[in-house]
């Protein structure tokens, strides 16, 4: 194989690791907020979260770092969102933005994760500067 040469294989799904420090409160926020379920064969320590046809791993006390940003495109109300999570007591980074490439907001999970909920921009709204 040449250097230029990309390497063959087939990427079946790509799905980030958490850090989580408490497994239960992780949960609370992921499964009771923000609708994902959680594998069958999940402990304590490493579970799966999926929603709809994507999901995310977390472990506790070890893989990942706090802090990560994960971006999570979705088809929705960004408004009705936005004031959903408020009302759960979710902390909002970045109220409901609209950029060129997304129409989008930010939340913190328990973690210091930080989750980059986006949709379309909206054409009809003036985009942000960054």
């Amino acid at each position: 194989m040449t250097p230029n040469t990309p390497a063959k294989f087939r990427i079946e799904n790509i799905a980030p690791i958490l850090y989580v420090s408490d497994m239960e409160k992780s949960l609370a926020f992921y499964v009771d907020i923000l609708g994902f379920k959680k594998a069958d064969w999940g402990d304590d320590n490493f579970t799966s979260i999926n929603r709809d046809n994507t999901g995310l791993y977390l472990c506790k006390g070890a893989q990942g770092v706090p802090g990560t940003w994960v971006w999570l495109g979705f088809d929705g109300d960004i408004t009705e969102l936005n004031e959903t999570l408020k009302s759960r007591g979710v902390i909002i980074k970045l109220p409901p933005t609209n950029f060129s490439w997304a129409y989008e907001m930010q939340i913190q999970d328990p973690d210091g994760h930080v989750l980059r909920l986006g949709t379309d921009p909206d054409n009809q709204k003036p985009f942000a500067d960054r």
